[in-house]
């Protein structure tokens, strides 16, 4: 074929792509008639996809809202370079419908150029960015996705070569998107070392207490069902408010599970987890994280992002060190505004300023008008009559509309925090939006703009303590989520590999 001139090997592609599209439409396909021109339909304008996406986001917990995610972002990038590049460069008319049965032909039929497919290289492109972070749920879109592709041929209006070229412009969108934004599996383990710590296969000596009041997403699966289901002889106590205050149910499961020489279990949200810290760390007993609130931010840093990678974790012993916060009161009260001076502990973020007080007005709103329009509340509220908060910082003060600490370096470019490599490297990740004129405006056009590292109200440093003290007396300090008093003066510090928790295996 090298040998054929180029117009010649032209039209022998050509031929051979109407031949298999007349072929396609001379085959009588019964089971395909009332299903791939409604499903073809119900992918216009990625509307199918979407659908699909905000399941994923309800139901399939965090890594099913990173596929959701991955996969909208590979079909925008595909759809994009498709509609605007590839249908532009290459005019080529549609099919002739005579040979395709009328019962197929779509109700309104398209007019623009029919090479390469949009709908293929949409299909494509979300299968892929979805499998590309969840093998499961990609292997679960991709018959969808092939089925739309080739619903396209079926129903007269593209040839296989649009088919085939748009969903390999789709597959390309999607490992674009992964280059710019690595997904999960590229990243590399995010604690260490690892430790010794007791395999439980049957979930004997583990006690694991279950809080249902954490904000959980909607799973499809009851986690204390999959605990009982995968961890038959573990003891499961789901927390009920009439059993007394949560701090102490989870004090009694962290003393029972260190009698046995066992485990501690705690499913809910972060704030839940933050809770089992001071247990865990009082009785030394290993930490079983389960993710059972609404972002368990904790959670995804280990790599426990479903009830069943955590009970694999316990099965093998596939354990790690980490780092814990600390928040000492240096003033008469301590941290939660009673008068003692025992420590608070952090797994996620400290924060002061601007957080706290959305934390503060999304909690009075969300129970109204739900949780994302009460944080946009907050956010509206905070620009039109916030002030910036004056402490100070290692002996210098400062003005200041947040501060912010991880436990661990964050990956992120600005303020918001994304996602920790190491949550044992010993530093924390301190974050400061000073105040200044009209540094409301300029941190919100320098942050929109990508260019909020490189402004001067911007600072940002890795520290192992940060001594903090002036603080007005109705400060409020957010740490992983919960809201409390501050004290005029505090300490933040980090107790090095002082938490063992269980997180799937790598290897």
């Amino acid at each position: 074929m090298s040998d054929l001139p180029r117009p010649h090997i032209r039209r022998l592609f050509g031929a051979t792509d109407r031949l298999a599209f007349h072929r396609v439409a001379a085959r009588s396909w019964p089971a395909a008639q009332p299903v791939l021109p409604r499903l073809s339909r119900s992918a216009d304008h990625g509307l199918l996809w979407f659908g699909i996406a905000a399941g994923m986001w309800a139901f399939g917990g965090a890594r099913g809202r990173r596929a959701a995610v991955r996969g909208v972002a590979s079909l925008a990038l595909a759809s994009g370079t498709v509609n605007t590049l590839g249908k532009s460069a290459v005019r080529r008319s549609r099919p002739v419908l005579d040979a395709v049965p009328v019962i197929r032909h779509l109700s309104s039929q398209p007019i623009t150029s029919s090479f390469p497919s949009g709908h293929s290289a949409s299909a494509a492109a979300f299968a892929t960015g979805v499998a590309l972070e969840s093998r499961g749920l990609g292997a679960a879109v991709a018959p969808v996705a092939a089925s739309v592709a080739f619903s396209r041929v079926y129903t007269g209006v593209h040839y296989p070569s649009d088919v085939l070229v748009g969903a390999a412009l789709g597959v390309g969108a999607a490992y674009a998107v992964r280059g710019m934004v690595p997904s999960r599996a590229q990243m590399p383990p995010p604690a260490r070392p690892r430790t010794d710590a007791p395999a439980l296969p049957d979930g004997e000596g583990l006690v694991v207490v279950v809080n249902p009041s954490s904000g959980a997403q909607p799973q499809l699966m009851d986690p204390v069902r999959q605990l009982k289901t995968a961890l038959p002889r573990a003891e499961v106590v789901l927390y009920e408010e009439d059993a007394g205050p949560l701090p102490k149910v989870l004090e009694e499961a962290a003393r029972d599970a260190a009698r046995r020489g066992g485990v501690f279990g705690v499913c809910g949200g972060d704030g839940t987890v933050n809770a089992a810290v001071t247990p865990a760390l009082r009785h030394d007993v290993p930490l079983m994280v389960l993710p059972g609130g609404t972002f368990n931010h904790f959670a995804a840093d280990l790599g426990v992002d479903t009830v069943a990678d955590a009970c694999a974790a316990l099965a093998e012993g596939s354990a790690v060190r980490a780092d814990v916060g600390r928040i000492k009161s240096l003033a008469g009260t301590g941290p939660d505004g009673r008068t003692h001076t025992e420590p608070v502990y952090f797994l996620n973020t400290f924060s002061l300023g601007a957080y706290p007080e959305l934390v503060r007005i999304r909690e009075e709103w969300s129970p109204k008008v739900g949780g994302p329009p009460a944080a946009l509340l907050g956010v509206a509220q905070i620009l039109h009559t916030g002030q910036p908060l004056r402490a100070v910082v290692n002996g210098k003060a400062r003005s200041m509309w947040l501060l912010f600490a991880g436990n661990g370096a964050y990956r992120s470019a600005g303020i918001a925090p994304v996602r920790r490599h190491d949550l044992a490297d010993g530093v924390l990740d301190v974050r400061i939006a000073h105040g200044g004129h009209f540094a409301r405006t300029r941190l919100l056009v320098a942050a929109l703009a990508g260019q909020l590292a490189k402004t001067r109200l911007y600072a940002s440093a890795k520290a192992q303590r940060l001594v903090i003290s002036g603080l007005p007396e109705d400060t409020q300090m957010a740490y992983d989520g919960e809201l409390a008093p501050a004290p005029s003066a505090l300490l933040l510090d980090k107790l090095p590999e002082a938490l063992t928790v269980y997180r799937p295996s790598s290897d």
